[in-house]
């Protein structure tokens, strides 16, 4: 038990530094980070490798320190920012503890979407309730949950559950929920 906890520590810890780094390279070009969202990709792995509790503290951490270190996201879109990646981590851990469908890519296709869906819903839930009362509009929570990061929707799909069966290969870590 106590193995396990350490490996998750040390895999949410390096998943945080991940979504520092990963924004810094692509911040280099114009508006990438809205487009490709680099720094959900390290928060959607750490839920479901670590689970929900580890996948929180990093949806969380993540974009704290990176706008603290790095000055990104900004002030004015981190509580947002913040919010939608806790829930990422949060929803991704729990629907790999709770979805057995006998497959494992399975189990980790259906946790990705659902907790990609749900961050989104609750990011613009909380944007036009809270962060952007009367600025905000289905209009905009379509484009920019939607359309505009449709090159990081693709990535995350491709790449999350990939990254993660490898590491599981690899014995970097392990996908058994209680």
């Amino acid at each position: 038990m106590e193995k396990n906890h350490v490996k998750n520590l040390v895999t949410a810890a390096m998943c945080v530094a991940l979504g520092i780094i990963l924004p810094m390279a692509f911040h280099t070009i114009q508006n990438a980070g809205s487009i490709f969202l680099p720094m959900h990709i390290p928060v959607l792995i750490c839920g479901l490798a670590c689970g929900w509790q580890y996948g929180l503290l990093c949806g969380i951490l993540a974009p704290l320190l990176s706008s603290l270190l790095t000055g990104m996201p900004p002030a004015a879109i981190l509580p947002a920012m913040l919010c939608e990646l806790a829930v990422y981590g949060l929803l991704t851990g729990i629907c790999m503890q709770f979805i057995h469908t006998g497959k494992q890519i399975t189990n980790i296709y259906l946790s990705l979407l659902l907790a990609m869906l749900g961050g989104r819903i609750i990011s613009g839930i909380l944007k036009a309730f809270i962060f952007n009362v009367g600025q905000y509009s289905l209009e905009i929570f379509m484009t920019s949950s939607f359309l505009t990061c449709i090159p990081g929707i693709v990535i995350q799909i491709i790449f999350v559950p990939v990254i993660v069966l490898a590491l599981q290969k690899a014995k970097v870590l392990s996908l058994e929920r209680a």
